[in-house]
């Protein structure tokens, strides 16, 4: 009985912040830059940085941006696989209150795919390259925010990608 009003508690709890968060959406301006964050954060900016990477560092890139890949791929299996097991539909299908602020990609929402590509490709590539760390963290960050303000997510859903990227990342690195 208690753990169910604690899930019942932790439910609301994150009901409210997707609610307040995705009141930045409704501002023009907020809008149109987590859209933009949010596309960048589909594939784009992380690409761009695998391309990137060798072009500035030459061979030493490389170990960095192979790293990147297997992230990525391992990440694409792994988010997939609960997506499809979880079945959480996303907030902005559930409560008419919290609208849709950009396309969605798939069907469910946990976990949040882009956090957890955008908290894992940080983490590898700032490990290889730390001087890259304030603007790929920074970028992740806003990836990951733009989730729930633009409707598509819950928080849990983002902290849930979160974690799983950074275990991804973790054995990466050692590996």
């Amino acid at each position: 009985m208690k753990s169910a009003l604690s899930w019942h508690r932790i439910n609301e709890a994150d009901l409210a912040l997707c609610l307040r968060l995705n009141q930045l959406s409704h501002v023009n301006t907020w809008r149109h830059i987590f859209r933009v964050v949010s596309r960048l954060g589909n594939g784009v900016f992380w690409y761009s940085l695998m391309l990137v990477l060798p072009i500035a560092y030459g061979q030493a890139a490389w170990p960095t941006v192979v790293r990147m890949v297997v992230v990525g791929l391992v990440g694409l299996a792994i988010y997939k696989w609960l997506k499809h097991r979880t079945s959480r539909p996303r907030p902005c299908e559930v409560y008419s209150a919290i609208s849709a602020a950009a396309p969605v990609l798939d069907r469910f929402s946990f976990p949040s795919g882009h956090t957890l590509h955008a908290t894992s490709l940080a983490i590898v590539s700032a490990a290889g390259f730390p001087e890259l760390a304030p603007i790929v963290y920074s970028f992740a960050i806003a990836v990951a925010l733009s989730r729930p303000i633009l409707g598509l997510h819950y928080p849990s859903d983002v902290l849930a990608g979160a974690a799983i990227g950074a275990l991804i990342a973790d054995v990466a690195i050692v590996w």
